[in-house]
């Protein structure tokens, strides 16, 4: 029950007696979606961001995109991720990548393509800025992760972009009124990059100052116009097979024998959703107009996890599809796609898909309890939808 408590934001996620609204009505209200986020909402900006500082990118070869579509998208699955079924569910068009094709910042010329909304997200972005790393030799040379494409970045290149879709206050207002934003999910390559070089105690004081760069985007969006904005949580890292290939000292006593998971790195994740929750209340509270939904990133993980069969997932639950040779088939320097890699035969029997990435069949459920808090939200809004 703590898990769930801290994971799933209250106003949105407690039962209600009013019925969810239909998806069709949900459609009615959102003519556009607009993304910020990393490698779990990127839908085709990384390739751009990687040529950018001459680093392969491995996404842009098969298998990934074998599921569903066929050929590699820039998206780090083996098929659609959360965003996609929710744009599928809401009867919009997959959410473009802002920066291509053809991997290049569009010029306010080209704002029509993207009146339906747009992707700001990029593999590997943090929600803190690139000089806080650096500051800290994180995670050192001759690394040159992360890149600049923080949370910050992204919303430069929103700012940018809002010219060619409206121009006057009231404008944006009704154009960004209609609009479903999605901010994050931020903080797992916060994380996850820190743990090369610090201590999972010392990554844990950062996560103020992270849950405060979301605040902070958020509150900056909301007065740009947008009025429903979907804030997800962390996942549970201590189940993510990269993190896990991290501690390989770890004693008995560090994993929960019940599913395998690192202790101490899940709570680092319960203490950044409990956090962000409590941030996102008081914005709700200073912008009551604003419709601020928290989606549950942690606890569908942990349900996977904890019960792969119910899922239809393997019993090896932590070891991903396409990876190794190693711990859980995860192998750090034989990337997805590499000549020394196995893929499995039937993806939709994973959880992960290369390593810390879902397949698309973990996405598909995740993205199920997400639509249903947008859903809620919408009915408490207008009941009689």
């Amino acid at each position: 029950m703590r898990v769930v408590a801290l994971a799933i934001c209250a106003l949105v996620l407690l039962s209600s007696p009013e019925p969810a609204t239909s998806s069709s009505s949900v459609h009615r209200r959102y003519h556009s979606i607009f993304s910020f986020g990393d490698s779990f909402a990127d839908t085709g900006n990384n390739p751009a961001v990687f040529a950018w500082y001459s680093v392969f990118d491995h996404v842009m070869r098969p298998p990934y995109g074998s599921t569903f579509f066929g050929r590699p998208t820039g998206r780090n699955a083996d098929g659609r991720l959360i965003l996609d079924f929710i744009a599928e569910s809401l009867e919009l068009p997959y959410v473009p990548p802002y920066l291509g094709p053809p991997f290049a910042s569009p010029s306010p010329a080209n704002g029509g393509r993207f009146r339906q909304g747009a992707s700001f997200a990029v593999g590997a972005a943090t929600a803190l800025d690139v000089e806080f790393f650096r500051e800290r030799d994180i995670p050192g040379a001759p690394s040159k992760f992360p890149f600049n494409s923080s949370l910050g970045v992204q919303l430069e290149w929103f700012e940018s972009l809002k010219p060619s879709l409206c121009r006057t206050t009231q404008e944006c207002r009704e154009f960004f009124g209609g609009s479903l934003f999605f901010v994050g999910e931020f903080g797992v390559n916060d994380y996850h990059v820190s743990f090369q070089r610090k201590s999972v105690r010392e990554v844990r004081s950062y996560v103020p100052r992270v849950v405060r760069k979301i605040s902070m985007a958020v509150e900056r969006l909301i007065k740009h116009g947008a009025t429903t904005l979907v804030v997800p949580g962390v996942i549970p890292s201590g189940c993510s097979p990269p993190v896990l290939a991290m501690f390989p000292d770890a004693g008995p006593a560090e994993y929960d024998s019940r599913t395998g998971c690192l202790r101490a790195q899940n709570e680092l994740g319960r203490h950044h959703n409990a956090l962000l929750q409590a941030s996102m209340a008081k914005l709700r509270a200073k912008h009551p107009h604003a419709r601020i939904i928290c989606a549950d990133f942690f606890s569908p993980v942990m349900e996977m996890v904890a019960s792969p069969r119910k899922f239809g997932f393997r019993d090896d639950v932590l070891t991903v599809c396409c990876g190794g040779p190693g711990r859980n088939n995860y192998n750090g320097s034989v990337l997805c796609g590499d000549p020394l890699a196995t893929t499995c035969g039937d993806p939709s029997g994973s959880l992960y898909w290369d390593g810390v990435h879902f397949t698309e069949a973990a996405n598909r459920h995740i993205a199920g309890g997400w639509l249903s808090s947008i859903q809620r939200s919408e009915a408490r809004a207008c009941p009689g939808n």
